[in-house]
């Protein structure tokens, strides 16, 4: 019973967290950077045959994400591999630019990813660009907005599509 009440009050807490962040988005153009929940929930492929334009960052971050999470066979990595390359379509077919940019995770990010160092890199990328973060991750999302990032914040529809991190791993 006291493991039930617990998954109800985590529950209710990211329900209250998610209130204030938001699902819309213009179709005036402007700069986005997609994180690895985003990618492998192929949110922004679907934001962008929906009317999104303008220019979309992908982080190299987010990149190694994917290549290490395929490298281990894992399904995510190659849907999120997938993703990225149909932007390339896209490009030509919608109003939007793609760019890769920033480094590649260090040592050290990875050792501290669970304290959100990868994230945070995204996150720099984003305040770099005054873009418009992408993500599926509420605690990326709600760390974002603290930061006074703007937010487009999607929610996954099943809990299997959590954000997968191979140095959490």
């Amino acid at each position: 019973m006291k493991m039930f009440k617990r998954k109800n009050k985590s529950r209710d807490i990211k329900k209250k967290a998610r209130r204030t962040l938001s699902s819309q988005f213009s179709k005036e153009k402007k700069n986005y950077v997609a994180d690895t929940s985003a990618i492998i929930n192929k949110f922004v492929s679907s934001l962008i045959k929906k009317g999104l334009q303008g220019k979309i960052i992908i982080p190299n971050a987010v990149m190694a994400e994917l290549e290490n999470l395929a490298n281990k066979g894992r399904e995510e990595g190659f849907l999120g591999l997938e993703e990225v390359s149909s932007f390339h379509k896209l490009k030509h077919r919608f109003q939007i630019q793609l760019y890769f940019q920033g480094l590649r995770p260090n040592e050290m990010q990875i050792k501290f990813a669970k304290s959100g160092e990868i994230d945070a890199v995204i996150r720099e990328i984003a305040i770099k660009n005054r873009a418009i973060l992408i993500t599926a991750d509420l605690v990326q999302a709600k760390t974002a907005q603290a930061y006074n990032i703007p937010v487009l914040f999607l929610k996954p529809k099943e809990k299997k599509n959590k954000r997968f991190l191979w140095w959490k791993k």
